[in-house]
């Protein structure tokens, strides 16, 4: 079994999403091995890929780098896009 069967980040989540490491290297030009490094190493996807993962998996950006796409601020953005305008 792959490494990214054993773990639960969301760069796993995102490799199991394309179906295996290497399918993940060609998505975003990288080489398998060095998927397997960032997944051994736990390192945080590059925020050079992170909207092309979001794009092609589904996996949140919030999720692949929430240091670089915080939740809340997400939520304030989208809260203050719905608030109606005061008479």
């Amino acid at each position: 079994m792959a490494l990214e069967h054993d773990l639960d980040s969301a760069l796993a989540l995102a490799v199991r999403a394309v179906g295996s490491q290497s399918a993940f290297g060609r998505l975003i030009s990288r080489a398998q091995s060095t998927v397997n490094g960032w997944l051994k190493s736990g390192v945080k996807l590059p925020a050079e890929y992170v909207l092309r993962v979001e794009e092609e998996t589904g996996i949140s950006r919030y999720d692949l780098r929430p240091d670089l796409y915080p939740r809340e601020s997400s939520e304030h953005a989208d809260a203050s896009v719905h608030l109606e305008p005061t008479r």
